[in-house]
């Protein structure tokens, strides 16, 4: 049976969900896995990680899109799926691998309905009220709140449009977790705690077992 428990954390732009999964993996010793997939999948596919890059949270098979990969080493038009699949395909494949292998933290990329069936996932996402998100995204990347108003609904907008073209689900409906947590109510760190707690129960199960 496999015992390894893994977290993944789907979150709106400027909640902190990148911070709260980074605190939670260091606290429990898990592996952490988020930009670094990129990599991963860019050595699996063969598709250069450039394009590996450009195509996370980005769901179009369009033929502008395709034409624009092809100085990058794309496959010629018609010959196989578009490349935003071929890539979800081999990220997923190695989600799932990395599942398999130890305890981990994997944030976004789709992981909780790749990994729906896997006994020990807990599905997570993190929201928080705009101004809140708007404030963190001022502090972080220095941007006048009216910029960072327009990041935060860009990126949600994109994370909403690639969850619902791989999952054909809702990005934010509650229904597709295990639970969902606002981050500006409890903040990062009783975020973290509240997880670990959720995490150490779920352990002690598994142990019982």
């Amino acid at each position: 049976m496999n015992k390894n428990i893994i977290i993944t954390i789907g979150r709106q732009n400027g909640s902190g969900g990148r911070e709260i999964g980074k605190k939670l993996a260091d606290l429990l010793g898990f592996a952490f896995y988020d930009k670094e997939l990129i990599q991963l999948t860019a050595q699996k596919s063969g598709i250069h990680e450039n394009i590996c890059k450009n195509s996370e949270e980005t769901a179009t098979n369009s033929l502008l899109y395709s034409l624009s990969t092809a100085a990058w080493g794309g496959a010629p038009l018609g010959t196989e799926l578009p490349i935003t699949d071929r890539i979800f395909i081999a990220q997923s494949e190695i989600i799932k691998q990395l599942a398999a292998e130890k305890s981990c933290v994997i944030v976004g990329r789709c992981a909780d309905d790749v990994l729906k069936h896997h006994p020990n996932c807990i599905s997570v996402f993190i929201h928080a009220n705009l101004p809140f998100r708007v404030d963190r995204m001022v502090h972080l990347y220095h941007l006048s709140e009216e910029k960072a108003e327009k990041e935060v609904k860009r990126m949600d907008k994109k994370r909403a449009n690639y969850y619902s073209y791989f999952t054909d689900k809702k990005w934010n409906n509650m229904e597709n977790y295990s639970l969902t947590i606002k981050s500006s109510d409890l903040g990062i760190d009783g975020c973290v705690e509240l997880l670990k707690n959720i995490v150490q129960q779920r352990q002690k199960q598994l142990e019982n077992k």
